[in-house]
């Protein structure tokens, strides 16, 4: 029988959030059924809470960074048993047979991959529900092993923030030798200087904020440039391998690209539409710079960066709320009035029940 399961959702664009009883699905043999215990908040989450992107489907119950235990298994699971520690990131199916499902890169899946909240499954066309719940049930392909070793809280955004991070890190071959700068001191921007740190780059922070210096080397950075004065700029001229651009909105590129050595790459993992002002050409063809973007990660690398987390004792910083607060805690979030990220003790979901 279906599960009705006790949830935090949004019934329109304009209403809070607020307790909601949903249906999940009945298990299937290859499924995994999870008892969330924490879920990181992403400002995606409150995109699409308020139909930003113009693609939400209410009632929606958001949230993509899962950490839970295990509390039952399907008959043809096996990777996963009952009190397992796991995740869930952003992608609960995929169509499993395109060249880029094939690879291990669900994220790029050519027929669109099943995202964990506000989307259709696509085997019986429920609506998917987020982590902002006391349960989930999802496909055992698209869970993953949490170790023991690391805080199970600061774990939970590594499910985004931090594969959104790493996975760029690790395609363009970020290593020892490595000049590496990150734009944008945020949720994103903390997990990058932490990853790039770990792989043995030398790592610059590009902030337009004074005073974040002491913060920066903290997190991992051995150099901050402020980005508005143009002494600092013109002095890391043709410096960095790899920019990692973590700020969400429209912002001015041209001054980071001529930052970028002859081969350079600045991957964009924050905006997601248009570049204003215009990108300028001449530094990128005269310097065989690229500009390109990144989109989470897969199963398989997203697996990888857990080990790699447990290995390196690398979490997110983090502060813990009670679902009860997560409408403020989103009008928190558009001040950036978070360090540097909110994780939801979902033990505080039954008061509201």
């Amino acid at each position: 029988m279906a599960l009705n399961i006790r949830s935090f959702a949004t019934p329109s664009a304009t209403s809070p959030l607020g307790p909601l009883l949903v249906t999940r699905r009945d298990p299937r043999a290859n499924d995994v059924v999870i008892d969330i215990l924490y879920c990181g908040v992403c400002h995606s989450d409150l995109h699409q809470a308020r139909n930003d992107w113009h693609n939400s489907i209410y009632p929606m119950v958001p949230g993509h960074e899962i950490i839970g235990r295990v509390t039952s298994v399907g008959a043809s699971v096996s990777k996963f048993k009952e009190g397992d520690l796991v995740g869930v990131g952003c992608l609960v199916d995929s169509c499993q047979h395109c060249p880029s499902c094939a690879e291990g890169l669900e994220q790029y899946c050519e027929e669109g991959a099943t995202v964990t909240y506000n989307g259709i499954d696509r085997h019986d066309g429920m609506p998917t529900f987020g982590g902002y719940s006391e349960r989930i049930v999802v496909s055992d392909k698209f869970v993953v092993n949490v170790s023991e070793k690391i805080d199970p809280k600061a774990a939970a955004p590594l499910l985004c923030a931090g594969i959104t991070t790493y996975s760029p890190l690790k395609h363009w071959k970020v290593g020892k030798g490595s000049k590496v700068a990150v734009i944008g001191l945020g949720g994103l921007g903390h997990m990058g200087l932490k990853f790039a740190k770990a792989m043995g780059a030398d790592v610059t922070l590009f902030t337009r904020s004074p005073g974040k210096e002491a913060e920066a080397r903290r997190l991992g950075a051995d150099h901050v440039v402020l980005s508005t004065d143009q002494a600092q700029m013109d002095a890391v001229a043709n410096q960095f391998d790899f920019i990692l651009d973590t700020v969400p909105y429209s912002h001015d590129l041209n001054p980071y690209t001529a930052t970028l050595k002859r081969d350079g790459t600045l991957v964009l993992v924050g905006l997601i539409g248009p570049v204003e002002p215009t990108l300028m050409t001449v530094p990128l063809v005269l310097g065989r710079r690229q500009v390109a973007g990144s989109c989470i990660g897969g199963i398989p690398e997203t697996q990888e960066m857990m080990d790699f987390c447990a290995e390196h004792n690398i979490v997110s910083d983090i502060e813990m709320i009670d679902i009860q607060n997560i409408n403020d805690a989103y009008e928190r979030m558009l001040k950036s009035d978070v360090k540097y990220r909110f994780v939801i003790d979902m033990k505080s979901l039954q008061q509201s029940f």
